[in-house]
């Protein structure tokens, strides 16, 4: 338990947050851009890549997706940790600190339907 009384240490956690959802949401936007590489370029050039290179952007811009989807949902239960151990002085009168908590989780979700709809939709 903090008993620093400085709403600064909030803010820091808050900032730290904000850093892994951005990590998590460039994670996220490199594999759907792996993902559509390969129907990229098959489009481009249809015998350009074989069946093998086409699965394997599939599969490593799944990977991407769900390492960004996973970075994001544990920063969320990272910070969330961090927000238990702060005492009321710490955050500020009508400051509501779960918003990014909740961002967080969201873009989690909406990854890994993400990753299920790409599944589905498979080229």
């Amino acid at each position: 338990m903090s008993d620093l009384k400085d709403p600064r240490v909030l803010f820091a956690a808050e900032r730290t947050l904000l850093a892994w959802n951005r990590t998590s949401l460039s994670l996220i936007a490199f594999g759907f851009v792996v993902e559509r590489a390969g129907l990229l370029v098959d489009s481009i050039a249809p015998n350009a890549m074989h069946a093998a290179q086409m699965l394997a952007t599939f599969w490593l811009g799944l990977a991407f997706i769900l390492l960004g989807a996973f970075t994001s949902l544990f920063s969320a239960f990272q910070y969330r940790q961090v927000l238990a151990t702060l005492t009321p002085a710490e955050f500020p009168p009508g400051y509501n600190a779960r918003w990014g908590l909740l961002v967080n989780v969201a873009i989690g979700v909406f990854a890994i339907l993400l990753t299920g709809a790409l599944w589905f939709w498979r080229g």
